[in-house]
């Protein structure tokens, strides 16, 4: 059996690196996005299970790009787990209306990594 893949979209290092590492420790194959730019095209040539997104980049809107990615009929399904200070609203907003099937603290994120994943691969 390969081991599930996820894609992991970050700029910052903390928590983007650390959460790397905990999803190699958790039995994962990670694939980082270069930028928020090659988020679709990285979903459909690696073909993940799920997609995490830090929502702080400096290039582009990160929600815009996972709206991008819900609306590509070959990764509409994939589960978007997006992250962010608790402080930035504005930001959780724009991901919950671009299609995130998560937002999360980030300082949550590391934690209760296994609760989110549980919560994203969840199928009804």
């Amino acid at each position: 059996m390969t081991q599930p893949l996820a894609l992991v979209l970050y700029e910052k290092l903390l928590p983007g690196t650390q959460l790397v590492n905990r999803l190699h420790d958790s039995g994962y194959r990670v694939v980082t996005v270069p930028g928020v730019e090659a988020l679709v095209s990285s979903a459909e040539k690696e073909r993940p299970m799920l997609v995490f997104a830090d929502l702080v980049s400096s290039r582009a809107k990160v929600s815009e790009a996972i709206a991008k990615l819900k609306q590509n009929p070959t990764t509409t399904h994939l589960p978007v787990v997006a992250f962010v200070d608790e402080k930035d609203v504005a930001s959780q907003n724009e991901a919950r209306s671009a299609g995130a099937n998560l937002v999360v603290n980030e300082s949550a994120l590391l934690p209760h990594l296994q609760h989110f994943l549980d919560q994203a691969l969840h199928i009804d």
